[in-house]
C-alpha cells in the first residue's frame, strides 16, 4: 500500500486553488481604501462563497508542528485594512448576530473582513517558505482558522451583505415591526 507524499498534498489542485483565491482577497482588501462601499459589498459578495468552498476542500493535514507556526501580518497591517473598510461602510458596517444564546451581539464586517484578510495573508506567507513542512503547517492552520474564525466570519458577513446589496428587494410586509435593523 502506498503511503501518501505530504509534498504531494501540499502542492494539490485544492490547496493551489485555495492559494489563488486567497491572493485574490488579499490583493483586493489591501486597497480597499480606493474602492467604494459597493464595489467592496459586490466583491466580498462574489469572493467569500468561493473562499469558504475552497477551504472545506483542502486536503486533510497532519499534526502541528510548533515550530513552522508562524503568524506574519502585523496589528498595524491588519488595522490599514480594518480602516480602511469601515471608514467606507461607516454606519453600515456594525450588524448584529444571534450568540450561541441566541441574545443578539454587534458584528462588524470590517473586522470579519480583515480578520479573514489576515488568515489568508498569514497562509500565503508561510506556503511562500518553500518546505514541505512550512507548506503542511500553512495548511494545518488555515483549515484549524477555518474551523472556529474565517469560516464563521464569512458566513456571519455574507449574511450582512446580502442585506446591504438586496435590501430594496426584501419585501417589508414580511415583518410585522421596524425593519431598520435589516439596513
Amino acid at each position: 500500500m502506498n503511503k501518501p507524499n505530504p509534498e504531494d498534498s501540499a502542492i494539490s489542485k485544492p490547496v493551489l486553488e485555495m492559494l489563488t483565491v486567497a491572493n485574490e482577497y488579499c490583493l483586493f482588501f489591501e486597497k480597499a481604501a480606493s474602492y467604494s462601499m459597493h464595489d467592496i459589498l459586490n466583491y466580498f459578495h462574489r469572493i467569500a462563497p468561493l473562499l469558504y468552498l475552497k477551504g472545506s476542500l483542502l486536503p486533510v493535514s497532519g499534526m502541528p508542528d510548533t515550530e513552522q507556526g508562524e503568524r506574519f501580518v502585523t496589528e498595524e497591517q491588519w488595522e490599514q485594512v480594518f480602516k480602511a473598510l469601515r471608514e467606507q461602510f461607516r454606519d453600515a458596517d456594525v450588524y448584529y448576530v444571534h450568540d450561541h444564546n441566541f441574545d443578539s451581539v454587534e458584528a462588524s464586517m470590517s473586522d470579519n473582513m480583515a480578520d479573514i484578510y489576515q488568515d489568508m495573508k498569514d497562509f500565503i506567507m508561510l506556503y511562500q517558505k518553500n518546505t514541505t513542512p512550512a507548506r503542511q503547517q500553512a495548511i494545518y492552520q488555515l483549515q484549524d482558522l477555518y474551523r472556529w474564525r474565517w469560516g464563521p466570519a464569512i458566513l456571519s458577513a455574507l449574511g450582512a451583505v446580502h442585506q446591504l446589496l438586496f435590501k430594496e428587494n426584501i419585501d417589508p410586509d414580511l415583518f410585522e415591526s421596524d425593519t431598520e435593523w435589516l439596513f
